[in-house]
């Protein structure tokens, strides 16, 4: 009897396809851990943090437990929550302007070789066919948005925490997960005019099941166990990202379809989205 998560990753395409109907602005919105990047990017950080004196070698080692646990098993809510309270803990007192300049000095070392290929090139063939790209994610906004600047993506999303005196409280003003995360979406949706039914979401982690479910064009992308159960259960479309290729060997190229049917569009959604970029900071709830 075939496996119908087998069966979806070897039938339904990879590549988005141009929204039919009249024109409305739309949106794709990507969780970046083990969708977009190969492993955690909070926790991919550090090293160049124990480099610069804000790790010592106990937390080091525990980074690099949690970040093997993180790629083994993926994250339940219990496991977010503890990983919550694990770097909020880590960072109390933490320079803000540190952290900052750090993150931009190693960014390319760090993430470039984490980026999913297969990633890259959807990101390129949304933006070809003109929506907007969101990057949104658990990890803190200081470190989600230069990711999202790197990879072309129009708007970053990411938790944020509690700064007085220019360092870190180790409280979160707000944490980008979850139902939080879905909210977030739904803002931003309303603040760009996103028409959510037509916009696209890819997510690794069932702790993301309320943004797939937010939007009309839902996909997992290398789901943990609960999530692909659930993606089979509900017809979604399952993607395998297998390829983290440095960005810097490689332009990304859109998909042919993509070309032939939207290259007028494209081009110029291509060179708006240059000049563009922004970053969504403050979100109240």
């Amino acid at each position: 009897m075939t496996d119908p998560a087998s069966a979806a990753e070897q039938l339904i395409p990879v590549r988005p396809e141009p929204t039919p109907g009249p024109p409305s602005r739309t949106a794709a919105f990507f969780d970046l851990d083990k969708t977009v990047i190969a492993k955690s990017s909070t926790l991919a950080f550090s090293k160049p943090f124990f480099d610069q004196g804000l790790l010592n070698r106990r937390a080091v080692l525990k980074s690099s437990y949690a970040q093997f646990l993180f790629l083994m098993s993926g994250a339940d809510h219990d496991q977010m929550d503890r990983m919550r309270s694990y770097v909020t803990a880590m960072c109390a007192g933490w320079n803000v302007e540190q952290v900052r300049a750090i993150v931009t000095e190693t960014l390319h070392d760090i993430v470039d070789p984490l980026v999913f290929a297969e990633a890259a090139e959807l990101i390129a063939d949304h933006r070809l066919c003109g929506r907007d790209v969101v990057i949104v994610s658990a990890s803190g906004e200081e470190i989600v948005a230069p990711i999202a600047r790197a990879l072309g993506a129009t708007h970053a999303m990411g938790t944020r925490m509690v700064i007085e005196d220019g360092k870190y409280t180790g409280e979160v003003a707000f944490y980008c997960y979850g139902e939080g995360k879905a909210a977030a979406i739904r803002e931003l949706a309303a603040l760009e005019g996103y028409s959510l039914e037509h916009c696209y979401a890819y997510s690794d982690s069932i702790t993301d099941l309320p943004t797939l479910k937010s939007v009309g064009h839902p996909s997992v992308v290398n789901p943990d166990r609960a999530l692909r159960k659930e993606a089979a259960a509900q017809g979604w479309p399952v993607l395998t990202f297998l390829r983290p290729v440095p960005l810097r060997d490689r332009i990304p190229a859109p998909s042919g379809a993509a070309v032939a049917t939207t290259a007028a569009l494209g081009i110029s959604a291509l060179a708006a989205g240059a000049l563009t970029y922004s970053v969504l900071r403050r979100l109240s709830f």
